[in-house]
């Protein structure tokens, strides 16, 4: 699986978590983070060149775009283009989304790249729910979750303008569009209310992907077998090892450097 920093961190948890036994190879590609701001085309490319990387240097039998901005770029050239199934993380949490609305109205946040393409527009138009759907790009949120500053007041005040319209439409779900978002779930709560539900699309790409991997006849069955963990970053590895183990746990231990031609 790969992000451009950190985020995909909470979808590598949720399956280490669900599927204790599977191998798992990050790619946390911090040397040239944040995607979000970049245009797609560039984003596009990159994704490109490091789902080749996990197949030609990792022998991967599926790759997870475990980046919101990345599965808004490439995810179907990706699909279209691999010789393995390839995962986004799009799909998976626009189906929660849409499942968790009591009222109707939800919204998405994302980075101005993902909200740019219409991706989640999209995605919940194929879903046919009867939803008004409000999304709001979030400029800043994941360079903050990037320095580790989730609860800071400068935080907090970003996030009362950034999702000023999400409240004013009254939505009741809320997608975390960015898997770096999870990490300000309770600044977001703070300034959402406790009443609108919080969807996290971490979760639900796991269980796709242990749908998909039995589907396929793929998954690991051995009873009691502890998967080998591999991360990789393309920028500062000892920055990438500290505040990647503070996230997602004692898991993040073997860390390489990785760099791109």
């Amino acid at each position: 699986m790969f992000d451009s920093g950190f985020g995909g961190l909470t979808v590598a948890r949720a399956l280490i978590d669900l599927l204790p036994a599977e191998d798992l190879v990050y790619v946390g590609d911090t040397g040239r983070y944040p995607y979000g701001p970049r245009p797609l085309d560039e984003v596009r490319e990159f994704a490109l060149e490091i789902a080749d990387h996990l197949v030609e240097h990792h022998d991967v039998k599926l790759i997870v775009v475990a980046c919101n901005t990345a599965s808004a770029a490439a995810l179907a050239e990706l699909q279209g283009s691999m010789p393995i199934p390839v995962v986004g993380v799009i799909e998976p949490g626009v189906r929660s989304l849409v499942s968790a609305t009591r009222s109707g109205h939800i919204g998405v946040i994302g980075t101005v790249g993902t909200i740019g393409s219409g991706a989640y527009q999209s995605a919940v138009e194929r879903t046919e729910a009867k939803v008004t759907l409000t999304c709001a790009a979030c400029p800043g949120f994941v360079e903050f979750v990037e320095r580790g500053d989730t609860d800071s007041d400068q935080v907090h005040v970003l996030a009362e303008r950034l999702l000023a319209p999400l409240r004013d439409a009254g939505i009741d779900t809320l997608l975390l569009g960015c898997t770096h978002y999870p990490f300000l779930a309770r600044t977001i709560t703070d300034v959402m209310g406790r009443e609108v539900v919080l969807v996290d699309s971490a979760d639900e790409t796991a269980f796709r992907i242990r749908e998909l991997l039995a589907e396929l006849g793929l998954e690991r069955t051995e009873s009691g077998r502890v998967g080998c963990h591999i991360f990789e970053s393309s920028g500062d590895v000892d920055m990438f090892r500290r505040l990647g183990r503070s996230m997602l746990g004692p898991e993040l231990d073997d860390v390489r450097s990785v760099a791109w031609t």
